[in-house]
């Protein structure tokens, strides 16, 4: 019998900034000085990979440069494509356009905003992580929480809607590890703890 060789894939949420302070969805903001001080701070804390890939924001750039890591040449997933809503905060958004803001937080097939779906997301996110071969071993991704949010999603095989229901705190580790169609989750372990 052979034996089945699993890939772990450990999703770092990159630092605190303004952006996600004032709940804008992502808007490409950088990290402010808090949030490079935290990412130093939990750089002892990173585990060790094989393959180490970044989100394109600027966000998940300068938290992965602050954690002392090299990513290599392959990108990871990017953040969800929110469209026309980009950079605005969720408050005004709800303000100005509460049934798109219901739409969208109720179906998972909505795009009101002119970008990505959460099906989509998902389904996105998805192929990337059943995409990395067996050979990879372990690889560690600094990326925006709605990406780990997906990842998860999938993983588990849970309903798209069950991604309003995970929370994803800055600067935390959340474990897939396994094989195509069978992923088990360790989440939620801070880099730093709370005492730095």
């Amino acid at each position: 019998m052979e034996s089945e060789v699993t890939v772990r894939v450990m999703l770092v949420s990159p630092a605190m900034n303004a952006a996600l302070r004032e709940a804008r969805f992502e808007g490409d903001a950088p990290l402010d000085e808090s949030g490079v001080r935290r990412a130093r701070a939990a750089a002892a804390g990173v585990p060790d990979a094989e393959l180490c890939v970044s989100g394109g924001s600027e966000r998940c750039l300068r938290t992965t440069e602050a954690l002392g890591l090299r990513p290599g040449p392959e990108p990871a997933p990017a953040d969800w494509d929110l469209g026309r809503w980009r950079g605005r905060r969720l408050s005004d958004v709800s303000d100005s356009e509460p049934e798109a803001v219901a739409a969208w937080l109720s179906d998972p097939s909505a795009a009101p905003h002119g970008g990505e779906s959460l099906s989509e997301l998902c389904a996105r996110v998805g192929g990337w992580l059943d995409g990395l071969g067996e050979d990879r071993g372990r690889v560690l991704a600094v990326v925006e929480p709605a990406v780990v949010r997906a990842a998860v999603v999938h993983g588990l095989g849970l309903p798209a809607t069950a991604f309003w229901r995970l929370d994803v705190a800055p600067l935390t580790l959340t474990q897939l590890s396994g094989r195509l169609g069978r992923w088990n989750l360790t989440c939620g372990q801070p880099l730093v703890s709370e005492g730095r």
